[in-house]
């Protein structure tokens, strides 16, 4: 597998907030396990703190990457070739594809945090994927990957 001319990796991590959120939760269950005492408050704060944590973190852990000839975003592996055009959505144009424009048929990778994304079209006749929608912090480098590996593979 020949890699890429321009490589892209991108992990899509929550936003700093949703941390000071995830102790927030945690002192949460520690106030309603107050009345238990001083070792079951503890544990609240701990354990609720700790897991919503570890939901922030699995939320934020997705990526979008271009490896060799294929588009990795999230679970979904595309190749290259069955790819067309790629849009660059500034935040209007994103939140306008992911409501009103959105086509049900569209494989979305949508992270509400990050108000851009790129729209690339799916030129594959036998798939049903009308687009693609990738929320990403960096949409023109990930056109820029995607042309590139194209143009590597062709």
């Amino acid at each position: 597998m020949q890699l890429s001319a321009a490589p892209y990796d991108e992990r899509l991590t929550a936003p700093r907030s949703w941390w000071l959120i995830s102790f927030l939760v945690g002192v949460s269950f520690a106030l309603i396990l107050l009345p238990f005492g001083p070792l079951p408050l503890l544990g609240g704060l701990v354990g609720g703190t700790a897991a919503a944590a570890v939901v922030a973190s699995s939320y934020g852990s997705v990526r979008i990457r271009v490896v060799g000839d294929s588009l990795i975003a999230g679970e979904a592996k595309i190749p290259v070739t069955a790819l067309g055009d790629a849009e660059v959505l500034d935040p209007e144009e994103a939140r306008a594809w992911r409501t009103y424009k959105a086509d049900t048929r569209a494989f979305l990778l949508l992270r509400a945090y990050i108000p851009r994304a790129l729209r690339v079209e799916v030129t594959d006749p036998a798939d049903p994927t009308p687009y693609l929608y990738l929320s990403t912090r960096d949409p023109e480098g990930l056109a820029a990957a995607i042309a590139a590996a194209r143009e590597a593979v062709a």
